[in-house]
This record gives C-alpha cells, sequence and structure tokens, in this order.
C-alpha cells in the first residue's frame, strides 16, 4: 500500500459516513438547526466544499470552478443564515461534492510520494504541516463536521447508522 492508497482510505471512509449520514435526510431537514447557534447541514456541506476546494487547491490540485456565489453562500458570517433560499438542495450538495472529492483524489494520487512529505503552504502549516496532512485533513475535517450531524439526527429520530 502506498501513502497515497493510505490517505485515499481515510477519504473514502469519511465520505461514505458523509452520504450515508445523508441518505435518509431531507432538504428541509438540511436546514433545521440541532440547537440554537448550530450549525446547519447544509451550511457545513458548502463549507466543506469550499474549504476542500482551498486545501487541495493550495498544495497543487486542480479543483472544479465553483457555481457563482457558491464560497459567498458559505462563508463564515453565513452560518448564521436561516434563509432557505442561500442553500442549495442535498442532491446539489452530493453531486458538486462528488466533483470535488474526485478532483482531490486525483491530485493524491498523482502526487508523488516524496512530495507528500514537503512542507504545506506557509499558512497552513500551524494544522496541517505538510502535503500528506493537507490530504489527510481534508477527511478529519469532513468527519468532524459529520459527527456534529448526529445531534440533528436524534432530534429528528432518524435510525441509528453504521
Amino acid at each position: 500500500m502506498t501513502p497515497q492508497d493510505a490517505l485515499k482510505l481515510g477519504l473514502d471512509s469519511a465520505n461514505f459516513l458523509m452520504t450515508t449520514y445523508l441518505g435518509d435526510m431531507t432538504d428541509d431537514e438540511l436546514r433545521m438547526r440541532p440547537l440554537p447557534g448550530m450549525n446547519h447541514i447544509a451550511w457545513q456541506l458548502g463549507h466543506l466544499i469550499v474549504s476542500e476546494c482551498e486545501m487541495a487547491g493550495a498544495v497543487g490540485a486542480k479543483m472544479p470552478e465553483l457555481p457563482a456565489g457558491f464560497a459567498e453562500a458559505h462563508k463564515m458570517e453565513a452560518a448564521k443564515s436561516d434563509n432557505s433560499a442561500q442553500f442549495a438542495t442535498k442532491q446539489a450538495y452530493i453531486d458538486l461534492y462528488a466533483k470535488v472529492r474526485a478532483a482531490a483524489l486525483a491530485a493524491l494520487a498523482a502526487t508523488p510520494s516524496a512530495k507528500l512529505t514537503e512542507p504545506s503552504p506557509e499558512k497552513m502549516r500551524s494544522y496541517a504541516p505538510t502535503v500528506a496532512a493537507v490530504y489527510a485533513l481534508l477527511g478529519t475535517h469532513q468527519m468532524m463536521h459529520v459527527g456534529q450531524w448526529v445531534a440533528l439526527r436524534r432530534k429528528l429520530n432518524k435510525p441509528v447508522v453504521i
């Protein structure tokens, strides 16, 4: 197994859990807050997509262009918004995430092993010191947010999955 294969396993696991947790959720449920002040899933999905484009792009991945206004609709300040028109449908998020993740995985596969140990861009080094750490962070960032979705799933009496 190559380092790229190991990193891909983490990314695939995170993506599997995300799609499993989203499977029985509706568009309206994605915009519900489990508790006051908690971010809804729709914003988190957009945030993950924007973040993945930025992080993978910073280490040389050619990432797809996001739809006009998408990044702005998912900035930190937008997390407080309950304006449904600002957010996409579940399927739109899933489709866009699939394109973004495919681009990140293609870039990871094409990255020489020696490059994985190189320092990440300066602005990322405090939390992802190497190129490999940036790719690992794509999955751990995704898992951190997916873990937050359990609160809403419990509130909605959704079945336990996995």
